[in-house]
């Protein structure tokens, strides 16, 4: 008899993959988390045990129901809540487009779907009072949304509390009055509510103390809907803050979810840093195994209150899905589920899969410090040791015409091998690198020889990584400049809190606007 326990390894889902809202639609389960200004908007995960998960087209792919075309670093889509109930697919998200300063601009819209892979629906728009929206649907049928309120006012905690209002499918819109239902503890900077019903008692959670290392999971219980919600004694109920030693960091934004095993299980968002407090993979997804204690409360399996790397899988027979290969050559019509494009839908203009068969090929648009018409595509990175490739055809006439491989966390920070052309020195190579919004040409330009098919690769490693290049069939790789300090590419900016986290992946720029295009034979990603 095989007596092995199945379990899970934290993180599920490794790199940028912040804010995960989980629900279950029969035996099986699905995992939203947000993409802030990437495109599609919202990344959806679908797992049969819990253990294997693989993403699903994403649910937000028209402008008609996210247009961020000038959104802010760090804007977009923001914390999204998936939900089913009585065979349809349920999506709240917030689109934001400020929130540096006082203010806030935060839409919330809904969109719905009979099918996790689409078609979604037009959203219908909620409200624009704060963020991270929720769909709670109640016992008796009605559906009520919560989210954090925003207080812009001189002296007022701005995190002023969750409301509650009731949501009316048959008409489309909020209806009633909204009520504020929870002010939240002394930790402070309350958000991501989500309603449950467990027995007889409403289950408020929330997260607070801000998404850094003081993060933590809130979760208070009421008889009603409306409250008053009687807050955990024992709250936290998860948290790394005070134990510097974990290697899960900034636990917290709790989404529960339980099996058709009848077993709870709650996702969350944390960060692994690679130097000191530097996550260069962004905020991830863990997965931790819960139970209701003797008086109600919910409690982690583990007796403890702090995130583990691994926790035992609920009893459900294992169902691996087929792993992705490591090389796109990009001889597909449309692209895979890993790739994203920077606040804009890939469209024929810019980019084309067709034009050369084969090969990508993207028209060169605005800079890298654009926050409107980027010509990038991009995956996140998702290891802190590995390998990504690609293999290049350009034929600049001027030095604002540029092409290579990037490591990408938003319009302040980047790595870039591109190749350009220069007066005197024709075709050429070189970095571009941008700190905390400071340019820098790391490495006099390389002549190369017009023509050229240009191998390029990056090789990352924990907190730092290196530039290599080949041409044409040559098999020995070239290192270009030293190995870099990539620290920068994380959430901790010396100016504000980022969201995001590292991407690595193909842009083409041409300031002049003459669109000058760059083809890409393939892209490799490989772990070490």
């Amino acid at each position: 008899m095989n007596t092995t326990t199945t379990m899970i390894t934290n993180p599920i889902l490794t790199g940028f993959h912040p804010d995960p809202s989980i629900c279950r639609a029969g035996e099986d389960y699905y995992i939203a988390t947000s993409t802030f200004e990437w495109f599609p908007g919202v990344r959806i995960h679908h797992s049969k045990d819990l253990v294997h998960w693989r993403a699903v087209p994403s649910p937000l792919t028209r402008i008609s129901q996210l247009n961020m075309e000038g959104n802010i670093n760090s804007g977009g889509v923001w914390a999204p809540c998936l939900s089913y109930d009585n065979g349809v697919f349920y999506l709240i998200y917030t689109d934001v487009k400020s929130r540096i300063g006082a203010f806030k601009d935060t839409h919330n819209y809904l969109v719905a779907a009979t099918n996790i892979e689409g078609p979604w629906s037009e959203p219908i728009y909620l409200n624009s009072s704060g963020f991270d929206p929720s769909l709670f649907h109640d016992e008796d049928g009605r559906k009520w949304l919560v989210n954090m309120i925003w207080d812009h006012r001189k002296g007022k905690n701005r995190f002023a509390g969750i409301v509650l209002q009731e949501y009316s499918v048959q008409e489309q819109k909020l209806v009633g009055t909204a009520i504020n239902i929870f002010k939240g503890t002394e930790l402070g900077l309350t958000e991501a509510p989500h309603l449950y019903k467990h027995n007889d008692y409403y289950y408020l959670v929330t997260a607070e103390g801000g998404t850094g290392y003081e993060h933590a999971v809130t979760v208070a219980r009421s008889r009603t809907l409306q409250g008053p919600y009687e807050v955990d004694p024992s709250n936290p109920m998860l948290t790394s803050e005070g134990r510097p030693d974990l290697a899960l960091q900034k636990a917290g934004h709790g989404s529960l979810v339980e099996t058709h095993t009848g077993e709870w299980y709650m996702a969350h968002l944390l960060g692994r840093p690679v130097q000191e407090k530097h996550c260069i993979l962004g905020r991830e997804t863990a997965l931790q195994h819960c139970i209701w204690s003797e008086d109600g409360w919910l409690r982690l399996a583990s007796g403890a209150r702090y995130p583990e790397l691994q926790v035992t899988a609920p009893k459900i027979k294992p169902q691996p899905f087929e792993l992705a290969g490591e090389i796109d050559h990009f001889d597909q019509a449309e692209l895979g589920n890993d790739w994203n494009t920077l606040r804009i839908p890939p469209d024929a203009s810019w980019l084309t899969l067709t034009e050369r068969p084969g090969y990508l090929r993207l028209y060169g648009m605005e800079s890298m410090s654009s926050t409107h018409r980027q010509s990038m595509l991009a995956r996140r990175l998702q290891d802190f040791e590995c390998e990504a490739e690609t293999c290049l055809e350009f034929a600049p006439d001027h030095p604002q015409q540029m092409a290579g491989l990037i490591l990408y966390y938003d319009t302040q920070d980047y790595l870039y091998l591109r190749v350009t052309f220069h007066e005197e020195k024709g075709l050429c190579l070189g970095i571009i690198h941008s700190k905390y919004g400071v340019y820098d040409e790391l490495v006099e330009d390389i002549p190369l020889q017009s023509g050229s098919r240009i191998r390029l690769k990056a090789v990352i490693q924990h907190d730092r990584a290196c530039f290599y290049y080949a041409i044409n069939g040559d098999s020995s790789w070239i290192q270009v400049g030293e190995w870099t300090d990539i620290t920068h590419l994380c959430d901790e900016s010396p100016e504000y809190i980022r969201f995001t986290g590292t991407y690595i992946g193909l842009c083409v720029q041409d300031l002049g606007g003459t669109r000058r295009h760059a083809d890409f034979d393939y892209f490799r990603y490989s772990t070490s």
